[in-house]
């Protein structure tokens, strides 16, 4: 549920992975207990699913509908449910769309499709995400702006201001991955759509986005240390910096390992790996063609997980 006020849509958002069974078929009970482990929280406002982390590339549309019924399901009224929607076509996104607010969902968060990563002109962008709006009248929506490596799938300056020309837009996942660009995105709103909540997505730089100013996170660490983001981000709120250094050194060998550390791309495997091992969730199969996660890289993973007071 949206909550009443000024900033609704500020705070802190775990964004959940999708535990499957051994054959890749989603398990809906562990993915409920997940849910409940990193959102029934204190400070915890909302939760993102459908995200990255839930593997939404590789998912059904039947399967992405059951997830959003699965997360209403365990969080009720108390949280806002935000919903991933992914898909190369625009027309299947805005279907998807769809079928989130129908199963519940609060608001979206919208991809952009992966071949903008080749192409991408501000028309194309904005046709995608107004496609969508008009799906789901008054739906409130999410951008993400994507990595800096990521082609040209990020948006331009000019994009994103015609971009905010979209009244249904109420927050960006800002996930370029770097500390000047997320300030700059942050300043360019500010001036031109200061209502849309800007929320730091960089999970080895929470610290540094959040002492430049951000008015939440939408993030897959929490999924592990939901309690210590949220304490983070209170921390720099209220101006208490050796807290928020203490909370940084805490949470960034667990950051760097499953989200800097080669090959890239593997953050989602590292962190169903490191629920399973915490017992939050039984398997941490993930689909192919990602592979699962064995060898030097466990080892990695679980030494940080030490490190992070895990």
């Amino acid at each position: 549920m949206i909550p009443d006020g000024p900033t609704p849509f500020h705070g802190i958002y775990p964004s959940t992975v999708l535990p499957m069974q051994e054959d890749f078929a989603p398990d809906w009970e562990a993915y409920a207990g997940h849910t409940a482990h990193c959102v029934l929280r204190d400070g915890v406002v909302g939760v993102l699913m459908n995200g990255h982390a839930g593997e939404n590339a590789v998912l059904s549309r039947a399967e992405k509908r059951r997830a959003v019924e699965v997360t209403v399901s365990v969080v009720g009224a108390s949280r806002i449910v935000v919903a991933g929607v992914n898909a190369e076509s625009s027309l299947e996104a805005a279907e998807e769309a769809r079928q989130a607010r129908a199963a519940g969902a609060d608001a979206v968060m919208v991809f952009p499709p992966n071949g903008f990563a080749l192409a991408q002109t501000t028309e194309m962008a904005v046709l995608h995400h107004r496609l969508i709006a008009e799906a789901v009248p008054g739906l409130p929506i999410f951008l993400f702006q994507a990595h800096h490596a990521a082609g040209r799938m990020g948006f331009s300056e000019q994009t994103l201001d015609a971009l905010l020309d979209i009244p249904a837009v109420v927050g960006i996942k800002e996930g370029s991955w770097e500390v000047n660009r997320y300030d700059a995105l942050r300043r360019q709103v500010r001036a031109r759509r200061p209502d849309v909540a800007v929320c730091a997505s960089g999970d080895e730089h929470l610290l540094a986005c959040m002492v430049h100013g951000s008015d939440g996170s939408l993030v897959s660490l929490a999924d592990l240390l939901p309690d210590e983001i949220v304490a983070l981000d209170a921390a720099v709120r209220r101006g208490d910096l050796p807290v928020a250094r203490a909370l940084h050194e805490a949470l960034e060998p667990l950051a760097e390992a499953i989200y800097g550390a080669a090959p890239a791309g593997r953050a989602t495997a590292r962190l169903k790996w490191c629920l399973r091992e915490m017992g939050v969730i039984p398997c941490a199969a993930i689909r192919p063609p990602q592979p699962p996660v064995t060898g030097p890289e466990a080892a990695m993973l679980r030494e940080a997980m030490r490190a992070s007071g895990l």
